[in-house]
């Protein structure tokens, strides 16, 4: 007796296979044949996709506030920049502490 696997999708492959499965076009069991995955499997993607679409509009529009500790390497070339300019003040203008 051997050991299967579990088969772990991403969220793109699920997001691409409920919309297959929304337009109609085909039945959820070509799709699952198409895709590799079991029909109730894609009626459940289908279902949890319609479930959640309406989230989707429900934030405001426009650009979202950037939050200063949200991206560390942004910050780490702020200070590398800072750290260059205080350099050269301090050669240009004679000052060392």
């Amino acid at each position: 007796m051997t050991k299967r696997k579990r088969n772990s999708f991403s969220s793109d492959f699920k997001a691409k296979v409920a919309l297959e499965a929304i337009h109609g076009v085909k039945t959820l069991n070509e799709i699952g044949q198409e895709f590799g995955v079991h029909p109730v499997q894609v009626g459940k993607w289908k279902k949890e996709l319609q479930e959640q679409a309406s989230r989707l509009f429900e934030m405001k529009r426009g650009p979202k506030p950037a939050e200063p500790s949200a991206d560390p390497e942004k910050l780490y070339t702020e200070i590398g920049r800072l750290k260059v300019e205080l350099d050269w003040l301090k050669k240009k203008s004679g000052f060392s502490l």
